[in-house]
């Protein structure tokens, strides 16, 4: 193992959670949007994404490292595998003067929900938030190391 190990792990789970900061503010931006994608010469309102993340190392991979008698394993990180769009229905707003209104009078709204964007906003500050103090922690433990060297 690596003496930077752990900062490479640290700034895996950063980039993962900034994705996922990126994605919910792009949801937050297009709560309104009616106009998000062209299908078949209509257009469809814009489809709340998430982001798809899993362990770069497989559970049964890194069971067997730990099981091993001389091993010290603690995890390779981890990576985002692919952003998704969430298929729940989009949302009937009755509005007959809006631009994109069906025949009855309805718009399709976005599958956004602002409360929802918010928990995941604060969820993934927080991981990050986490992530950053851990990172510190590192830095401070080798800036020790090394004063110990002296």
């Amino acid at each position: 193992m690596s003496i930077f190990h752990s900062m490479n792990i640290t700034s895996s789970a950063l980039t993962a959670q900034r994705l996922r900061m990126d994605i919910v503010s792009s949801n937050m931006a297009n709560v309104d949007t009616t106009r998000g994608k062209l299908v078949n010469g209509q257009w469809e309102p814009y489809r709340r994404k998430m982001v798809v993340a899993q362990p770069n190392e497989s559970f049964s991979s890194s069971l067997s490292h730990a099981l091993s008698k001389d091993s010290h394993a603690v995890g390779n990180g981890v990576k985002v595998t692919k952003v998704v769009e969430d298929e729940t229905p989009f949302k009937l707003v009755y509005n007959p003067e809006h631009p994109d209104a069906d025949d009855q009078g309805y718009v399709k709204m976005p599958n956004v929900d602002p409360l929802k964007e918010m928990v995941d906003l604060i969820s993934s500050t927080r991981s990050y938030e986490a992530n950053v103090t851990v990172l510190n922690a590192t830095k401070g433990m080798l800036m020790k190391a090394l004063e110990i060297g002296k």
